[in-house]
């Protein structure tokens, strides 16, 4: 049997800093197969950069709701966003934009099906306290997925807050955030394993199955001196959320100010 590794990191969110410590993990682990499930640009200071390390390190990426609102073609809405757009090149928001809304790969005789937020579309967002019919609507195809069978497992992001569930239609796992974990600070993501369903390759779905969440420290400091550095607008509900790992949304009635 031949067994594959695949790391899945989501929701870099321009942090390179912790982009670079999740991937150095990935691969002192010996992992070479990554895919990346999109929200590459967007809120931090260094989408570009990001965005070439993706293209570099990862065998696929997905859409997020960032590359619509960041490398598509929408209406300017503040100066952050402007910021975020200028910062990537013609060519770079023409990729970050045109990659697929899913992924599916095959692992044990399961169809593992990646995407960034739902297969409705990038924007519709399901949480860990979801109801029974959002859970029973990730593994099914849509028009968004294209013409494809349902999926065994889902595997996505968007809501920053890694968890696994289990249910007769499936698995369905998040993976987190590497630039901007949202229940605590620290970046997450996760590992599938299984067996290749090559030809003679052992793979069935009678062949072990797994899934591990990682957890990566980084030193925090040197990302936020970079986004002072560059100037980048809205840069203080950034570092607090890097620094706590509290949503933006929360922090005035927490009375949280950057230092």
């Amino acid at each position: 049997m031949t067994v594959e590794r695949l790391a899945v990191v989501s929701d870099v969110h321009g942090n390179l800093t912790a982009y670079e410590a999740v991937l150095a993990d990935i691969a002192a682990r010996g992992i070479t197969r990554v895919i990346n499930l999109g929200d590459v640009v967007g809120k931090g200071p260094r989408g570009s950069a990001c965005t070439a390390l993706t293209r570099e390190r990862c065998e696929a990426t997905v859409r997020g709701n960032w590359e619509v609102f960041v490398a598509g073609d929408g209406e300017i809405r503040s100066a952050a966003h402007a910021w975020w757009r200028e910062d990537l090149t013609a060519e770079e928001r023409r990729w970050l934009f045109g990659v697929p809304g899913s992924v599916d790969v095959e692992l044990s005789g399961r169809r593992v099906r990646l995407l960034h937020a739902s297969p409705i579309d990038e924007f519709t967002r399901v949480h860990r306290d979801h109801s029974a019919e959002q859970f029973a609507m990730m593994f099914e195809p849509t028009p968004f997925t294209g013409d494809v069978p349902r999926a065994d497992v889902v595997v996505y992001g968007d809501i920053h807050d890694p968890y696994l569930r289990s249910g007769v239609e499936g698995t369905l796992v998040n993976v987190g955030s590497v630039g901007n974990q949202l229940d605590d600070p620290t970046p997450s993501y996760a590992i599938l394993e299984g067996a290749a369903d090559a030809a003679g390759s052992g793979g069935g779905t009678d062949a072990p199955f797994g899934i591990q969440f990682l957890r990566v420290p980084y030193d925090v400091e040197p990302e936020i001196a970079a986004t002072r550095a560059l100037g980048m607008p809205e840069s203080e509900a950034y570092e607090i959320e890097l620094r706590t790992g509290i949503y933006r949304g929360d922090h005035a009635a927490r009375g949280l100010l950057s230092s």
